[in-house]
């Protein structure tokens, strides 16, 4: 049985604010939240990148927004210039939806192309991305082509879902994922991932950042656990949260 840390749980998790309802004062909590926590980012809305970036100053909580978001459907350029502005503005990581419906056309060399265009930017001012598939869309070969090409596009990480789909994060299309690409590849859960056991289950499957909206509730509970000596890794995984 592994051990691990309530340190190394909220280090897995992009705190987000990323619903349309979400006000600067919800900005300025969720922020505190994760610096409180201490995670690994907060993840905001292009529009809130400015404000996010102000309040994490001087802490090692990243700021991440999203790209082409919810739809994947921007033309290339707009990306790359969301890119440029994220980044200018002080982001460290970018989750960019891929073109779906190019996916499923089967315009493979189209759709890897709009990745690298983004990863290129990104990576010349050390920022990372990470490519979200928007699995609910994608039957299990079409997960497998599109970790594969973000993989070879250049992507830091893939992700699962926006969280505005039908469905999010699921076990099976984890490991799908995870078989799919090297270990130069990270891969992220969202949407779905409420409880520390759910956090716990993706982890020991390969999982190494969540998106996630109870951090507290989480890390809370992951440093009970981690005093009573009780924060531990399932060596089964089998059910889906």
């Amino acid at each position: 049985m592994e051990k691990i840390t309530a340190r190394d749980i909220a280090k897995m998790i992009d705190h987000s604010l990323l619903n349309p309802v979400i006000t600067p004062d919800d900005v300025a909590n969720g922020c505190a939240i994760a610096k409180k926590y201490n995670t690994a980012s907060v993840c905001v809305k292009p529009c809130d990148v400015d404000q996010a970036v102000l309040l994490l100053k001087e802490t090692d909580v990243a700021v991440t927004t999203v790209i082409s978001f919810p739809h994947g459907s921007n033309l290339t350029e707009v990306k790359v210039f969301e890119a440029q502005k994220a980044l200018k503005s002080g982001c460290s990581e970018l989750d960019m939806v891929l073109n779906i419906g190019w996916l499923l056309g089967g315009r493979y060399s189209e759709v890897m192309d709009d990745i690298r265009a983004v990863c290129d930017i990104a990576h010349a001012g050390e920022a990372i991305v990470k490519v979200i598939l928007e699995n609910a869309y994608l039957k299990d070969e079409l997960i497998e082509i599109a970790s594969k090409l973000s993989e070879r596009a250049g992507a830091d990480f893939i992700k699962t879902s926006t969280g505005y789909a039908p469905s999010g994060a699921k076990l099976h299309d984890l490991r799908i994922m995870r078989a799919a690409t090297s270990g130069r590849v990270g891969i992220k859960a969202a949407g779905g991932i409420r409880t520390l056991d759910a956090a716990l289950k993706i982890r020991s499957i390969g999982v190494s950042r969540f998106g996630c909206t109870v951090t507290e509730k989480i890390v809370s509970e992951a440093r009970e656990r981690e005093a009573a000596g009780s924060l531990i890794l399932p060596e089964i995984v089998d059910e889906e949260f």
